[in-house]
């Protein structure tokens, strides 16, 4: 596992993201800033204009502080609200250290993510 930083709304939060091609194309791109849009009142979501490997998606469900990338749309996501839904083609990048902090952010329509290598 490798550690990340995400500023979040202006909050610093740690990740582990996992040993995956995925995570590690991810942190390949960092420094990044991203726009991330707010949907379904579940997820962070930024959308890749091009595809990141993943090669071990599958139907997943999800735990809050999870960060996953949804193949379909190349989605980077970050679930903030738990609805149990099980999810298809998602890969796991990786987990939010402390996801409570999530509950405490403002989230609006679109909020900006930087992700660093720690």
């Amino acid at each position: 596992m490798k550690k990340v930083k995400l500023i979040l709304d202006g909050k610093e939060l740690t990740a582990n993201f996992e040993d995956n091609q995925t995570a590690m194309a991810m942190i390949e791109k960092m420094p990044l800033q991203l726009d991330m849009m707010n949907l379904y009142a579940r997820e962070l979501t930024y959308r890749f204009s091009q595809a990141l490997p993943a090669n071990e998606a599958h139907t997943a469900g999800y735990a809050v502080g999870d960060i996953a990338y949804w193949t379909p749309r190349h989605s980077f996501v970050i679930f903030y609200q738990q609805t149990g839904e099980v999810i298809s083609d998602l890969q796991k990048v990786g987990h939010i250290n402390d996801p409570g902090i999530l509950s405490r952010l403002h989230m609006g329509s679109q909020i900006q993510l930087t992700l660093k290598k720690c």
